[in-house]
């Protein structure tokens, strides 16, 4: 039993390590009660909480000014989810950021290669191959930076691009709630304020679904779902895109989108259909100038939804519809009337 429990512990820290601010949708109403969850963990479950002393900043943006979520908003929920309850507010798009403390974790050589293999760390793994360090063991300090972006009502604003200034995140280029199902993001991931190139990145998402009575979201994700893994070459030509879709037995931390950053630290992000986009990625380098540490990574996540172009969620659009494919139901009404007018008076005259 002794020996179960270290092995235990190390699958939950292997299989933890990733962090997401998450919402059960991200588009509210005005004043709307929600909640901002913290999933260390995976998107779909988180297996522990995160301590206030680790937070060296939680903050919000909204119409151009950044205000401080004070620790004690938080709580926890079982253990495993820190959650913040909030009143959503005016309208505008808005920014939440949670910044971490480093820490450091000690890994044997196969479990390090093991979990650089399955949270796809796959540069720093090829290295290790390449320069024979398979059998050496691991000291690594690593640090988490996330956010999310969500909409309020039907009025955006220009705070989706602001720069929280932590030491990685990723910013989009165009707001997200101004981009729609079947089209595509950029996004820009940033490591101490400047371009990141030739980084790995992942973008996956969960898959919401409307019915006739109105907007209403599913966000669970089934074992039997297809994945969507799309390799991104970038060429002088632009970015080309191939697919490969395939079913997936799991789900696990490098589905969806395997994306490479060009020399501006930009990602072109597929947005296939109505759901909740998540992003994530860990830049690792070797601690060099440390006598104890081995490796130093930092890990950044973003969050937002996708919904297509006439409204999602709680948004009520009136868009008017232009008839291409013949005249105007306007243009009959006016003719009509005009016509009566004429024959009134020819008949008049005539009498």
């Amino acid at each position: 039993m002794k020996r179960i429990l270290p092995l235990l512990l190390a699958t939950v820290l292997l299989c933890s390590h990733d962090l997401y601010l998450k919402m059960d949708t991200y588009l509210l109403a005005p004043n709307q009660t929600a909640t901002l969850s913290l999933y260390n963990g995976t998107f779909d479950n988180s297996e522990n909480t995160i301590t206030r002393d680790r937070m060296l900043d939680a903050s919000v943006v909204a119409h151009g000014r950044r205000t401080a979520i004070d620790a004690r908003e938080w709580t926890d929920r079982d253990s495993t989810v820190t959650y913040l309850a909030f009143d959503a507010g005016k309208a505008g798009t808005y920014v939440a950021g949670v910044s971490t403390k480093a820490r450091n974790i000690a890994l044997t050589a196969d479990k390090f290669n093991n979990y650089l293999e399955h949270d796809g760390v796959l540069d720093m793994l090829q290295r290790r191959t390449s320069e024979g360090l398979l059998d050496q063991d691991a000291l690594e300090s690593y640090e988490k930076h996330v956010k999310a972006i969500y909409q309020v009502g039907d009025v955006t604003t220009d705070d989706w691009r602001t720069k929280l200034g932590y030491p990685i995140e990723m910013v989009p280029l165009t707001n997200p709630y101004k981009r729609y199902s079947g089209q595509q993001l950029a996004v820009q991931l940033l490591l101490d304020g400047e371009p990141l190139p030739e980084q790995l990145v992942y973008a996956d998402y969960l898959p919401t679904h409307a019915t006739p009575e109105g907007h209403t979201h599913d966000h669970t994700h089934s074992s039997s779902s297809e994945a969507h893994t799309h390799e991104h070459e970038h060429s002088e030509e632009g970015h080309q895109h191939t697919h490969d879709e395939r079913a997936a037995d799991t789900h696990t931390h490098t589905s969806g989108q395997q994306l490479r950053t060009d020399e501006q630290g930009v990602i072109i992000v597929d947005l296939p259909e109505d759901g909740i986009y998540y992003l994530r990625t860990i830049h690792m380098t070797t601690a060099d100038d440390s006598d104890e540490l081995t490796h130093r990574s930092k890990w950044a996540t973003l969050t937002f939804e996708v919904t297509h172009e006439h409204g999602a969620g709680t948004h009520t659009h009136d868009h008017p519809h232009d008839h291409e494919a013949g005249i105007p139901t306007w243009v009959f009404v006016l003719g009509s009337v005009v016509i009566v007018g004429i024959l009134f008076l020819v008949f008049r005259t005539t009498d």
